[in-house]
């Protein structure tokens, strides 16, 4: 339960990318600039947070190990993941591409067999999360058929398509560098390591933004600001914090990883706040409704788990 609580607290902070970066597109923004620059902006603060709890050193240490596992699963978990959620921005409002978002949910469950247990089999697909989160699902697609309506199928497409590939990518590479790491680093010097191995690819995405477009706004520098301490920081830190606690427990982490769902809520109510943005009607509030449901059904299913386990548990220990 407290893993779950995290995961929501976690997405009152991460909304603020969805909001921010449809406000930078609608002023004009280059979405090249307001991807690089959270990243850019984040590694200074993690550097000092790490600096001062000591663990740069062991951070450093772990990263020579494995560079190209490193490189590969930071550039999945964070370039893949959030350079296509900012790029979308100018095809919907934000309360759009995080319900596309919520597609993350049931791609952190078909991810599940690429990875090991502790006694080195593979886990399985857990059948009942999935048709937990498929409810989940079910309310993003109705979500999506309002939309349609308003946009061209190929429009739909280029802007459902990168925030799909990013709902694998996300869990993906964080899943991979949980498994990379184990318990030797804390959830700091992970999102640390996880943003210098990308860096390179952010300076690289920045630099084309310069050619393109020149410098950012002095809007856009402080909005990517925001967003950097708001959603990289806050946010990222304790969704890692949440999946790491029950990260060998698929089950769990499911119903942890879709807590995200809440940032449709969120995202709507920060739209509606901050950049007047109409409220979605019909077949899109049904599936907010769903996106809901789905959530609370997940929460029972965990603390249902939770309880099986506790009097397995339990009776073992009868028995020994």
């Amino acid at each position: 339960m407290k893993a779950l609580l995290i995961g929501v607290l976690s997405c009152m902070f991460f909304v603020v990318t969805f909001v921010l970066n449809r406000s930078m597109e609608m002023d004009g923004g280059n979405w090249l600039w307001s991807a690089s620059l959270r990243f850019i902006f984040m590694t200074p603060f993690l550097v000092g947070i790490v600096w001062m709890r000591g663990n740069l050193k062991e951070l450093f240490s772990e990263m020579r190990k494995n560079p190209l596992e490193w490189i590969t699963w930071s550039i999945v978990g964070f370039v893949l993941f959030y350079a296509p959620l900012t790029y979308v921005a100018a095809y919907g409002p934000g309360w759009l591409v995080a319900g596309t978002w919520q597609f993350t949910i049931v791609a952190g469950l078909l991810l599940a067999p690429l990875f090991l247990r502790v006694d080195g089999s593979r886990h399985a697909i857990q059948l009942r999360a999935l048709l937990i989160s498929c409810i989940i699902l079910t309310g993003v697609i109705l979500i999506q058929v309002q939309q349609a309506d308003e946009l061209s199928a190929g429009a739909l497409f280029i802007g459902a398509l990168p925030v799909i590939v990013a709902a694998f990518c996300y869990p993906l590479g964080n899943r991979k560098m949980m498994e990379l790491c184990g318990d030797r680093l804390d959830t700091f010097q992970r999102i640390l390591g996880m943003t210098l191995a990308s860096l390179p690819v952010w300076l690289i995405l920045s630099t084309i933004g310069l050619i393109q477009t020149g410098p950012p706004s002095s809007g856009q520098v402080l909005q990517t600001f925001i967003v950097a301490v708001s959603s990289g920081i806050i946010a990222t830190t304790l969704f890692f914090i949440a999946t790491n606690s029950v990260r060998q427990d698929q089950g769990k982490l499911a119903a942890v990883e879709a807590t995200q769902a809440t940032q449709v809520l969120f995202v709507i109510a920060g739209e509606a706040l901050i950049l007047s943005s109409p409220l979605p009607t019909g077949t899109a509030s049904a599936g907010i409704g769903l996106i809901v449901v789905g959530i609370i059904i997940h929460t029972l299913n965990m603390r249902i788990a939770g309880r099986r386990v506790a009097v397995v548990a339990e009776r073992s220990g009868n028995n020994r």
